[in-house]
């Protein structure tokens, strides 16, 4: 009785393990989905980009998510980018700042998002919260508050639409039109709505 007793009991206990080992392989040989699963990660990154041949610009990030193989591929920078434009001398001419982005490679487009911060080649300011440059059709929009920082005036407003050099803008909706005040742009740091003392106009602005 003992000996059929240790004998059962072997049998139990390799059936067991044997049971475990084949849900082991299961779960070892099941694919992983390429839209969850990034193929690649590279931390601390700072690479070139170039368009034609020519180098345009340089994208400092630390931490780069590359989604490539799935039906949406995509890259991610979820702790924020910064991108710098170089002229044909390799010199920085504008940047660009934000907390997250994502580059739908397919689509050739950019989604920037949270404290949106970019300096274009006339030295102006452009704070917003979200951004899509369209590479396809070179050209950067906005549907949120955008305030702008010129040599002369600040306009703020929403619907922002823009070439891809950002040197030809319009706003559908214009909040505020302000003069310049030196203080207020040495302390800007976030984009906010116009004052409730101001002055609201709903036109139409395109810069020349």
């Amino acid at each position: 009785m003992r000996f059929s007793r240790y004998i059962l009991l072997s049998l139990f206990f390799a059936g067991l393990l044997l049971s475990c080992t084949k849900k082991d392989e299961k779960v070892a040989s099941k694919p992983l989905d390429p839209d969850k699963v990034p193929m690649m990660v590279t931390h601390s990154v700072k690479t070139l980009i170039s368009d034609s041949g020519i180098t345009q610009y340089r994208i400092t990030t630390p931490v780069w998510y590359v989604y490539d193989g799935g039906s949406n591929p995509r890259w991610r920078f979820p702790e924020g980018a910064y991108l710098e434009q170089f002229d044909d001398k390799f010199k920085v001419i504008a940047t660009v700042r934000c907390d997250s982005a994502m580059y739908d490679t397919q689509k050739q487009l950019w989604r920037l998002d949270g404290n949106v911060r970019i300096q274009n080649v006339k030295k102006e300011l452009i704070l917003t919260n979200q951004l899509f440059w369209d590479q396809r059709w070179q050209e950067v929009r906005s549907d949120s508050f955008v305030h702008i920082e010129r040599i002369d005036r600040v306009i703020e407003g929403y619907g922002f639409k823009s070439n891809q050099d950002l040197t030809r803008y319009s706003i559908n909706r214009v909040m505020a039109i302000l003069p310049i005040d030196e203080d207020r742009m040495k302390s800007s740091q976030q984009p906010a709505p116009a004052q409730t003392n101001t002055k609201t106009a709903t036109a139409t602005l395109t810069t020349p």
